[in-house]
């Protein structure tokens, strides 16, 4: 432990280090330059590493003369223009090295030929503009985000809509018979697009597969959810090698009831609940809703089908007493349809009694068509709908109890939700 004078030496190396600080403190960024600051300092690493995958793919520095045994032929030949790269951190400009006479051709990994963006940033464009972001939009929002050197435009996204539909044409020729489907939930969009005055329907189905798990299976148009469109769609499913689903539900007006007779007739059908009492509370005077919905609200969430029965007749004497004649027809019409999920495991009532699970994606979706208020023509707006329900697919949840799924799709039965053994399975047992 020295405690001595500090010698001629040591007051050298103290000015030293004073000056050293000095320079750090002069290239320290302050708060109101910190993002251009940050910008210099990965375009500076970046630079290193271009120059560093050089020096790596011949094997030596620059200027080191080559070894007569293993170096490899060619040489540096100076740069390239400086181009310009956003990444999440901003814009920069960085110059590639050129090589000239290698035998093999010299390829960067960290910035390939005509890359502008890095991948974060690609991935980005698409979510901004499907969830609202006007095309227009884009390069005020992102030059004041990523810097005023971004190269991202309206063209932008204009190109990538045109690569979704090429994605988009891919999908839909993709087989299914790899799918194990157990439920399928059958949903529209209406967007307005073309130059009809009515909406164009965007036919959507949800699967439920044996795993748990839930992925989309079809997005296409369709004329106002008709039986004939409906058809169309789940004929293309069938003979890209769909299997019968064991049950399907949807809205009590689609045309998809007509579609399921004429393709898959042995399906069960579900009717969604949600419709239903909004259908019902329509013919019943506000004044009276909510003692209305102190009853209604009930039936689907009754633990027997009995008990649902008993709601439903306590419901149809409620109107008959005020004269909601209309209210307890709507309720009766498809009473069968409403209680098919009793044949199915109790715990994934909450999954099948509305379709909820298909109509959840369409909020957010709803921002973009919205936003767009008129699409050109149908088959952008499919294109638009169809990656938005794929990046949402990414985030959909497994059904609850999804050990069960499989004895569904290999034909279990159930009676007010529990296992129903029949005297085979008893006498196997």
């Amino acid at each position: 432990f020295n405690t001595g004078h500090v010698g001629p030496m040591d007051e050298e190396d103290t000015a030293m280090s004073n000056e050293t600080i000095e320079d750090v403190s002069e290239s320290r960024a302050d708060w109101e330059h910190l993002d251009e600051w940050v910008r210099g300092k990965v375009q500076d690493f970046i630079q290193e590493v271009l120059e560093e995958e050089v020096t790596e793919f011949f094997g030596r520095r620059r200027s080191e003369r080559r070894s007569a045994v293993d170096g490899k032929s060619g040489y540096r030949n100076g740069y390239g223009k400086p181009r310009r790269l956003t990444l999440s951190s901003g814009t920069i400009k960085v110059r590639r090295p050129r090589v000239r006479n290698a035998e093999e051709r010299f390829e960067s990994r960290v910035l390939p030929l005509f890359t502008r963006r890095s991948k974060k940033v690609t991935e980005l464009i698409p979510d901004l503009y499907l969830h609202g972001l006007a095309e227009g939009d884009f390069d005020l929002a992102l030059r004041g985000l990523l810097g005023d050197d971004a190269p991202i435009s309206a063209s932008t996204v204009s190109r990538l809509k045109e690569k979704w539909h090429a994605e988009l044409a891919e999908w839909r020729q993709r087989p299914l018979d790899d799918l194990e489907v157990v439920y399928l939930w059958v949903d529209g969009v209406y967007v307005k697009a073309g130059l009809e005055k009515d909406k164009a329907a965007i036919l959507v189905v949800l699967a439920a597969l044996s795993d748990g798990s839930k992925v989309i299976v079809t997005a296409v148009p369709g004329y106002r959810e008709s039986t004939e469109s409906w058809s169309e769609a789940l004929r293309d499913l069938k003979r890209r090698g769909m299997d019968c689903p064991r049950l399907v539900v949807g809205d009590g007006h689609l045309g998809i009831w007509g579609a399921l007779r004429n393709v898959y007739p042995q399906v069960a059908e579900q009717r969604c609940w949600n419709h239903k009492i909004v259908n019902v509370l329509g013919r019943i005077g506000k004044r009276d809703h909510v003692q209305a919905k102190l009853i209604l609200c009930n039936i689907p969430y009754a633990e027997t089908r009995k008990e649902a029965e008993q709601l439903k007749t306590r419901f149809l004497a409620w109107c008959s007493e005020r004269g909601y004649q209309a209210a307890a027809e709507t309720l009766e019409r498809d009473w069968e349809r409403m209680m098919t999920f009793y044949q199915f495991p109790r715990e994934h009532w909450q999954h099948l009694r509305t379709t909820n699970p298909v109509e959840s994606p369409f909020a957010a979706l709803r921002l973009r068509t919205d936003a767009a208020k008129r699409y050109k023509r149908v088959d952008r707006a499919t294109a638009v709908i169809w990656k938005m329900l794929m990046i949402a697919e990414k985030r959909f949840r497994r059904l609850k109890a999804p050990e069960m799924m499989r004895e569904v799709y290999n034909g279990a039965q159930y009676v007010d939700g529990l296992r129903f053994h029949t005297d085979t399975e008893e006498a196997a047992a």
